[in-house]
């Protein structure tokens, strides 16, 4: 037996990769990422007939976002992203005048990036 779930559609041979669940009293097919383990009374899709999934009319299709999918960025993420760029490519400004010194490497962030935080990878 393999250890690779496959598709649970007739004649469909590619690997699972999301698990279909009926809530009938709800009238409700609910679509999410491959169940640890197969149950009895769901199905496994390949991502083509994941995609493609209808359900009868009248019932609603709820599709669960994957958490290891990467998720596309939004307008704002983009946006805050060039604006960042821009702003790290910026030169440093002067020190105010009267013997100010100039920041050094290390020293905290002051000014309009105090928002920027540095996250540690939790692999790290």
């Amino acid at each position: 037996m393999s250890p690779v779930r496959r598709c649970s559609r007739t004649a469909c041979g590619r690997p699972a990769v999301a698990t279909l669940t009926y809530v009938y009293a709800d009238s409700t097919a609910v679509l999410g990422p491959l169940a640890t383990y197969a149950e009895p009374h769901c199905y496994d899709l390949c991502a083509e007939h994941s995609e493609r999934l209808t359900a009868p009319r009248g019932w609603e299709v709820v599709r669960l976002l994957d958490g290891s999918a990467p998720a596309r960025p939004s307008g704002d993420d983009l946006e805050a992203l060039a604006n960042a760029v821009r702003e790290a490519a910026r030169p440093p400004e002067r020190a105010a005048e009267g013997g100010g010194s100039a920041a050094r490497p290390g020293d905290p962030v002051q000014g309009p990036r105090r928002h920027l935080r540095v996250l540690r990878s939790p692999d790290n």
